[in-house]
């Protein structure tokens, strides 16, 4: 009889923070159809921050918002894999491709030491450098997926991601003209190192001939983020000897993610089939932006101090002046 009754009040728990979820998810999905230059994920984030900062949420959601903010933020991860494209990415070649995994790793390690010399947290600093160097606010969800941290910091962490993917989405194209690139090596430029996938796409837009190369070089970065989970995963098992503490060497929604992106690979997938799997990959990415977002406290963000900022402005240049450096030396 008690198993009876746990399951539907199981349910019941979580379905009213799910309809908030989902109306977020609607309602930044709408805007990112409207304009496509913005990010849904972008827009649900700041959504679940308004939500959250101008109205105060009861108990009730809760249950809901936390299943939005793992499990289908996981899902949503699996599913990013179907999204690559080894080939367009080998096209790039050599020297492109060892660009993105020095800007990847050089922007990682930097933004940690520039952390610990700031005086940002720990746990912080290893969101912001993750965020940074990657993908964005997807990575910044994967790694607290992998190693958890306080929700503050995963908030402030999507918060820096935010504003500072936004002022290199605008700051690179009224900066190009100045550069001598042309718009090939812009595309590369723009994709190694802006942080968005959207970003990306609204960075190199505006310049003829950039955006399928700075699409390529940023799926480049987006092909790194399982080798970074899995190597932040091996590394906490080593610091904890008792097993019940430690996460799997590689954890199972990585794996999920390689599958995908092998399943990619295939060519067998029709086209009918990707457009639907990345509706639904879109939804549950947002749904969980929507639910980090809610755990973003404006008041705490600016409590944070100038430290936190600069570390965020810092990484930025990091990436910024050497994806223009690296290409510049590439010609």
């Amino acid at each position: 009889m008690g198993i009876v009754r746990t399951t539907p009040r199981t349910a019941d728990s979580v379905l009213p923070g799910l309809a908030l979820v989902a109306a977020g998810v609607a309602v930044a999905m709408v805007v990112s159809w409207l304009q496509p230059s913005v990010s849904a994920l972008t827009v649900a984030v700041l959504l679940g921050a308004v939500v959250a900062n101008v109205v105060t949420l009861p108990s009730s959601v809760t249950p809901g918002i936390k299943l939005a903010a793992r499990r289908l933020l996981r899902l949503g991860v699996v599913l990013l894999g179907l999204k690559l494209v080894f080939q367009d990415v080998l096209k790039l070649g050599y020297e492109i491709l060892l660009l993105a995994v020095i800007a990847v790793v050089v922007t990682f390690v930097v933004t940690r030491w520039l952390g610990r010399v700031l005086g940002v947290s720990e746990g912080l600093s290893l969101l912001i450098a993750t965020g940074f160097s990657i993908c964005g606010a997807s990575a910044v969800a994967a790694m607290n997926s992998v190693r958890r941290q306080d929700e503050e910091d995963v908030a402030k962490a999507l918060g820096l991601v935010t504003l500072f993917g936004t002022v290199a989405m605008f700051g690179l194209p009224a900066l190009f003209p100045l550069t001598g690139l042309t718009p090939a090596q812009y595309g590369v430029w723009a994709g190694g190192s802006v942080h968005e996938v959207a970003q990306v796409v609204a960075a190199a837009g505006p310049v003829t001939g950039a955006l399928a190369i700075a699409v390529a070089v940023k799926l480049t970065r987006v092909v790194l983020l399982a080798p970074m989970l899995a190597a932040v995963s091996f590394a906490e098992r080593l610091k904890y000897p008792t097993s019940g503490q430690r996460p799997p060497i590689v954890p199972l929604f990585v794996l999920g993610f390689l599958a995908m992106a092998a399943v990619r690979a295939t060519g067998l997938l029709p086209d009918v089939v990707l457009s639907a799997a990345t509706f639904v990959d879109n939804v549950l990415l947002a749904a969980g932006m929507f639910a980090l977002g809610t755990a973003v406290r404006l008041r705490s963000l600016i409590r944070s101090g100038p430290a936190v900022l600069l570390l965020g402005l810092l990484s930025t240049t990091v990436i910024v002046v050497l994806v223009l450096t690296g290409t510049v030396l590439i010609g």
